[in-house]
């Protein structure tokens, strides 16, 4: 058995600025990494550095411009590294809806579900980042 994350939520940005926030390594740091490297193309590598010690590997699994940006980790610790997680976009009336999903959790435990609440926030981030410009710097995000 496995166990997901999942987040939907709107951002009043169209789906080609909320496409490059969730997959552009400049975007990424603004508002999750500490700083970050890739390209926005199937199978290529994204290396996600949050601290020393944190410092994963992921493959694009799933890549359709301004639609849908999914990650499969590579390299992470031990709950993380089965995990894919990943942003799908659907234009609205008043800008993007995002589903966001994080799937295949090994288990229910303590850091899945710090996990879930630290993504909800670092979501709002984003919309933030993109609604109103605001960059919370790295040592201030959870």
């Amino acid at each position: 058995m496995s166990y997901s994350i999942f987040h939907n939520f709107q951002i009043k940005a169209s789906p080609k600025k909320v496409f490059d926030a969730v997959s552009q390594p400049e975007h990424l740091d603004n508002w999750w990494t500490l700083k970050s490297s890739g390209k926005p193309e199937i199978h290529a590598t994204y290396n996600l550095n949050f601290t020393d010690d944190y410092n994963w590997f992921c493959k694009v699994s799933k890549v359709k411009s301004n639609a849908a940006f999914h990650l499969k980790m590579t390299d992470a610790d031990k709950d993380w590294k089965p995990t894919t997680f990943g942003f799908d976009l659907e234009e609205t009336e008043n800008g993007t809806m995002v589903k966001f999903c994080h799937v295949n959790w090994p288990e229910n435990n303590h850091h899945f579900k710090h996990s879930s609440f630290c993504w909800a926030l670092l979501l709002n981030g984003l919309k933030n980042y993109l609604e109103k410009g605001i960059i919370i710097p790295f040592e201030d995000r959870n």
